[in-house]
């Protein structure tokens, strides 16, 4: 996502591969300034920068807490002190780890970012796109909060002390337990169950209708499910042979959404509404409307793609 797509962590299993940095020996090198301490101490910190010898540590850690993984050069003007300070305004619910790109060149082999300032999330040792360049400090707020959201749906609720305006730091970590169903539905979709992960958050939803995380889990487990096995050669073959073949497109956009091409899919989806008569239309507006929820209704695309389907319908 050059954006927060919203999407479980397991949907983007394969984009990244990180298994090369897995259990590295991880030297006592000294972080650069600024940082609460180096990741590889073995004592995890809200800010702190990290190599491609000492990555293995940061993925063992978003396997309990979400990090966001900055990759930064000098050439590109240093760190964001704006990200930093919004990660320890999170209060120890988010890690930030940092990356310089020019120094450590395996790690932007495995990531392959489109430039720098790239900024990517991990959440339960898989990568999550988010964005490049530098946002400012209420788009930051608002990315965040669906990092968290998304790390919930997930089971990665850890803390890692914070410091206080003292310097202080909380004693022990904390963690919230998922409710059962929603445990249930993480259970299942860590064994690429969909089918029993679908009836968990759909029996959530019988039991409180409001409950937002069932909803969204539920969106990206039907995701999940749709896209399992399709093979996104052949399935963009297909759309490109049949401009107002639903079924086609539909699928097509639903792997843009897995890829974290989220204008591209809603374009797609609003062109092929606009180009269908009447009453073709119906199964459009209705993914349509499920992807809106999966993203999130405040997220400016979403906003801008509800607009467009509203001209569209009147």
């Amino acid at each position: 996502m050059s954006d927060p797509s919203g999407l479980t962590a397991a949907a983007l299993r394969g984009a990244v591969d990180l298994s090369s940095l897995r259990n590295r020996p991880t030297p006592g090198a000294a972080p650069a300034g600024g940082a609460d301490a180096p990741a590889d101490s073995g004592a995890p910190s809200v800010v702190a920068d990290v190599t491609d010898a000492s990555f293995g540590n940061v993925l063992e850690l978003s396997r309990s807490v979400p990090v966001v993984v900055e990759l930064w050069s000098p050439r590109a003007g240093g760190p964001d002190a704006g990200l930093e300070s919004a990660v320890r305004a999170q209060a120890g619910r988010l890690v930030l780890v940092r990356v310089d790109a020019d120094a450590n060149p395996q790690l932007v082999q495995a990531f392959r970012p489109q430039s720098i300032p790239m900024t990517i999330a991990l959440v339960a040792g898989q990568p999550v796109p988010m964005f490049a360049g530098v946002l400012p400090a209420d788009q930051l707020g608002q990315v965040l909060a669906q990092l968290l959201q998304l790390a919930g749906q997930n089971g990665v609720t850890g803390t890692v002390p914070a410091p206080d305006a003292e310097g202080d730091a909380p004693a022990e970590p904390e963690e919230k337990p998922l409710p059962p169903l929603h445990a249930e539905a993480f259970a299942a979709i860590e064994v690429g169950d969909y089918t029993r992960a679908i009836a968990a958050y759909e029996q959530a939803l019988k039991q409180n209708p409001r409950d937002e995380e069932a909803q969204a889990g539920l969106g990206q487990v039907k995701l999940l499910d749709r896209v399992q096995g399709v093979d996104l050669q052949a399935a963009r073959a297909a759309a490109a042979a049949g401009p107002r073949d639903v079924a086609a497109q539909l699928t097509v956009a639903d792997l843009d959404i897995a890829g974290g091409h989220v204008d591209d899919a809603f374009d797609r989806l609003l062109e092929l509404f606009a180009a269908l008569g009447t009453d073709e239309r119906g199964p459009v507006r209705e993914r349509l409307l499920e992807l809106f929820g999966l993203i999130g209704s405040a997220d400016p695309r979403v906003v801008r793609a509800r607009g467009r389907l509203t001209s569209l319908l009147f």
